[in-house]
Protein backbone atom coordinates (compact mmCIF):
# COMPACT_ATOMS: atom_id res chain seq x y z
CA UNK A 1 0.00 0.00 0.00
CA UNK A 2 1.25 3.37 -0.84
CA UNK A 3 1.52 6.18 1.64
CA UNK A 4 -0.96 9.24 0.97
CA UNK A 5 1.65 11.51 -0.86
CA UNK A 6 -1.36 11.95 -3.61
CA UNK A 7 -1.96 15.48 -1.64
CA UNK A 8 1.76 16.45 -1.49
CA UNK A 9 2.78 19.52 -3.87
CA UNK A 10 6.10 18.76 -5.92
CA UNK A 11 8.22 20.00 -3.82
CA UNK A 12 7.30 18.24 -0.91
CA UNK A 13 7.19 14.98 -2.49
CA UNK A 14 10.82 15.90 -3.68
CA UNK A 15 11.53 16.35 0.25
CA UNK A 16 9.66 13.17 0.75
CA UNK A 17 11.48 11.32 -1.53
CA UNK A 18 14.08 9.99 0.99
CA UNK A 19 11.48 8.70 2.70
CA UNK A 20 10.06 6.17 0.69
CA UNK A 21 11.14 2.73 2.04
CA UNK A 22 11.25 -0.20 0.06
CA UNK A 23 7.85 -1.19 0.67
CA UNK A 24 6.69 2.13 -1.00
CA UNK A 25 9.00 1.96 -4.08
CA UNK A 26 7.83 -1.69 -4.81
CA UNK A 27 4.22 -0.45 -4.43
CA UNK A 28 5.12 2.55 -6.91
CA UNK A 29 6.98 0.36 -9.32
CA UNK A 30 3.98 -2.56 -9.50
CA UNK A 31 1.72 0.85 -9.73
CA UNK A 32 3.89 2.00 -12.88
CA UNK A 33 3.94 -1.54 -14.69
CA UNK A 34 0.22 -2.26 -14.63
CA UNK A 35 -0.48 1.35 -15.83
CA UNK A 36 2.00 0.96 -18.67
CA UNK A 37 0.45 -2.69 -19.96
CA UNK A 38 -2.88 -0.98 -19.86
CA UNK A 39 -1.93 1.95 -22.17
CA UNK A 40 -0.04 -0.76 -24.04
CA UNK A 41 -3.10 -2.49 -24.44
CA UNK A 42 -5.34 0.31 -24.77
CA UNK A 43 -3.04 1.40 -28.10
CA UNK A 44 -2.91 -1.87 -29.42
CA UNK A 45 -6.71 -1.28 -29.41
CA UNK A 46 -7.07 2.00 -30.88
CA UNK A 47 -5.09 1.78 -33.63
CA UNK A 48 -7.89 3.49 -36.22
CA UNK A 49 -9.51 6.47 -34.54
CA UNK A 50 -10.39 7.67 -38.05
CA UNK A 51 -12.41 7.60 -41.12
CA UNK A 52 -9.65 6.85 -43.91
CA UNK A 53 -9.85 7.11 -47.65
CA UNK A 54 -9.35 3.81 -49.98
CA UNK A 55 -8.99 3.16 -53.69
CA UNK A 56 -10.36 0.25 -55.06
CA UNK A 57 -7.14 -1.22 -55.20
CA UNK A 58 -6.88 -1.11 -51.45
CA UNK A 59 -10.06 -3.18 -50.80
CA UNK A 60 -8.52 -6.43 -50.16
CA UNK A 61 -5.54 -5.33 -48.64
CA UNK A 62 -7.70 -2.87 -46.27
CA UNK A 63 -11.28 -4.63 -46.11
CA UNK A 64 -11.22 -8.58 -46.88
CA UNK A 65 -7.62 -9.05 -45.67
CA UNK A 66 -8.21 -6.89 -42.47
CA UNK A 67 -6.27 -8.34 -39.24
CA UNK A 68 -7.55 -11.23 -37.18
CA UNK A 69 -10.91 -10.35 -35.56
CA UNK A 70 -10.83 -6.72 -35.90
CA UNK A 71 -14.30 -5.25 -37.30
CA UNK A 72 -14.12 -3.70 -40.52
CA UNK A 73 -16.50 -0.65 -41.59
CA UNK A 74 -16.63 0.15 -45.23
CA UNK A 75 -19.10 3.08 -47.12
CA UNK A 76 -18.96 2.53 -50.29
CA UNK A 77 -19.93 6.64 -51.83
CA UNK A 78 -20.45 8.74 -54.59
CA UNK A 79 -19.80 12.81 -53.30
CA UNK A 80 -22.60 14.00 -55.67
CA UNK A 81 -25.22 12.08 -53.14
CA UNK A 82 -25.97 13.92 -50.01
CA UNK A 83 -27.28 11.00 -48.20
CA UNK A 84 -23.61 9.31 -48.40
CA UNK A 85 -21.72 12.77 -47.61
CA UNK A 86 -24.36 12.69 -44.07
CA UNK A 87 -23.49 9.40 -43.83
CA UNK A 88 -19.52 10.23 -44.06
CA UNK A 89 -19.88 12.33 -41.35
CA UNK A 90 -21.07 10.23 -39.27
CA UNK A 91 -18.36 7.77 -39.73
CA UNK A 92 -15.94 9.90 -39.51
CA UNK A 93 -17.68 10.97 -35.54
CA UNK A 94 -18.10 7.15 -34.69
CA UNK A 95 -14.67 6.47 -35.99
CA UNK A 96 -12.83 8.73 -33.05
CA UNK A 97 -15.30 7.27 -30.94
CA UNK A 98 -14.85 3.68 -31.57
CA UNK A 99 -10.91 3.48 -32.17
CA UNK A 100 -11.29 -0.41 -32.19
CA UNK A 101 -13.31 -0.63 -34.90
CA UNK A 102 -11.80 0.17 -38.39
CA UNK A 103 -13.73 2.45 -40.80
CA UNK A 104 -12.81 3.35 -44.04
CA UNK A 105 -14.68 4.80 -47.26
CA UNK A 106 -13.84 4.55 -51.03
CA UNK A 107 -15.18 6.26 -53.70
CA UNK A 108 -17.83 3.34 -55.54
CA UNK A 109 -16.72 3.81 -59.05
CA UNK A 110 -13.09 3.06 -57.66
CA UNK A 111 -14.04 -0.59 -56.22
CA UNK A 112 -17.37 -1.30 -58.05
CA UNK A 113 -18.02 -0.08 -61.84
CA UNK A 114 -21.69 0.88 -62.96
CA UNK A 115 -22.84 0.51 -59.46
CA UNK A 116 -26.62 1.80 -59.73
CA UNK A 117 -27.23 6.07 -57.50
CA UNK A 118 -30.20 4.10 -55.85
CA UNK A 119 -28.21 1.67 -53.95
CA UNK A 120 -25.78 4.54 -52.49
CA UNK A 121 -24.95 4.51 -49.96
CA UNK A 122 -23.95 1.29 -49.39
CA UNK A 123 -22.17 0.24 -46.09
CA UNK A 124 -20.52 -3.43 -45.98
CA UNK A 125 -19.56 -4.62 -42.37
CA UNK A 126 -16.96 -7.11 -42.30
CA UNK A 127 -14.83 -9.52 -40.07
CA UNK A 128 -12.55 -12.28 -40.76
CA UNK A 129 -12.81 -11.26 -44.34
CA UNK A 130 -16.68 -12.24 -43.86
CA UNK A 131 -19.37 -9.79 -44.63
CA UNK A 132 -21.26 -9.62 -41.48
CA UNK A 133 -24.14 -7.04 -42.88
CA UNK A 134 -24.51 -4.81 -45.50
CA UNK A 135 -26.85 -1.45 -45.49
CA UNK A 136 -27.75 -1.15 -49.14
CA UNK A 137 -29.74 2.22 -50.08
CA UNK A 138 -30.94 4.73 -48.65
CA UNK A 139 -33.81 3.42 -46.59
CA UNK A 140 -31.49 1.12 -45.25
CA UNK A 141 -28.86 3.01 -44.18
CA UNK A 142 -31.63 5.23 -42.48
CA UNK A 143 -33.25 7.30 -44.20
CA UNK A 144 -32.53 10.91 -45.31
CA UNK A 145 -32.70 12.17 -41.51
CA UNK A 146 -30.67 9.94 -40.31
CA UNK A 147 -29.24 10.61 -37.21
CA UNK A 148 -25.83 9.85 -35.64
CA UNK A 149 -27.51 7.87 -32.73
CA UNK A 150 -29.09 5.75 -35.13
CA UNK A 151 -26.26 4.66 -37.46
CA UNK A 152 -24.48 4.00 -34.70
CA UNK A 153 -26.96 1.45 -33.00
CA UNK A 154 -27.36 -0.22 -36.31
CA UNK A 155 -23.60 -1.12 -36.19
CA UNK A 156 -24.01 -1.73 -32.77
CA UNK A 157 -26.81 -4.68 -33.30
CA UNK A 158 -24.64 -6.14 -35.79
CA UNK A 159 -21.53 -6.21 -33.55
CA UNK A 160 -18.97 -3.61 -35.16
CA UNK A 161 -18.75 -1.46 -31.98
CA UNK A 162 -19.98 -1.50 -28.58
CA UNK A 163 -22.43 1.30 -27.89
CA UNK A 164 -23.45 3.06 -24.85
CA UNK A 165 -26.84 3.06 -26.16
CA UNK A 166 -29.33 1.59 -23.88
CA UNK A 167 -32.15 1.78 -26.30
CA UNK A 168 -32.85 2.22 -29.97
CA UNK A 169 -33.45 5.62 -31.04
CA UNK A 170 -35.96 5.04 -33.36
CA UNK A 171 -37.95 3.07 -30.99
CA UNK A 172 -40.43 5.83 -30.82
CA UNK A 173 -41.14 5.84 -34.21
CA UNK A 174 -41.12 2.01 -34.97
CA UNK A 175 -43.58 1.64 -31.49
CA UNK A 176 -45.41 5.11 -33.26
CA UNK A 177 -45.51 2.78 -37.06
CA UNK A 178 -46.84 -0.71 -35.32
CA UNK A 179 -49.52 1.22 -33.64
CA UNK A 180 -50.88 2.56 -36.80
CA UNK A 181 -50.96 -0.49 -38.66
CA UNK A 182 -52.84 -2.06 -35.71
CA UNK A 183 -55.34 0.51 -35.74
CA UNK A 184 -55.55 0.82 -39.45
CA UNK A 185 -55.97 -2.85 -39.35
CA UNK A 186 -58.54 -2.59 -36.76
CA UNK A 187 -60.58 -0.07 -38.56
CA UNK A 188 -60.66 -1.63 -41.64
CA UNK A 189 -61.74 -5.01 -39.90
CA UNK A 190 -64.69 -3.12 -38.61
CA UNK A 191 -65.25 -1.04 -41.69
CA UNK A 192 -65.57 -5.00 -43.48
CA UNK A 193 -67.92 -6.01 -40.45
CA UNK A 194 -70.36 -3.15 -40.42
CA UNK A 195 -70.86 -3.78 -44.52
CA UNK A 196 -71.29 -7.26 -43.52
CA UNK A 197 -73.94 -6.11 -41.46
CA UNK A 198 -75.29 -3.63 -43.67
CA UNK A 199 -75.65 -6.27 -46.48
CA UNK A 200 -77.95 -8.92 -44.11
Amino acid sequence: MVKPFEKMTLAQLKEAEDEFDEEDMQAIETYREKRLQEWKSLKKKQKFGELREISGNQYVNEVTNAEKDVWVIIHLYRSSIPMCLLVNQHLSLLARKFPETKFVKAIVNSCIQHYPDNCLPTIFVYKNGQIEAKFIGILECGGINLKLEELEWKLAEVGAIQTDLEENPQKDIVDMMVSSIRNTSIHDESDSSDSDNDTK
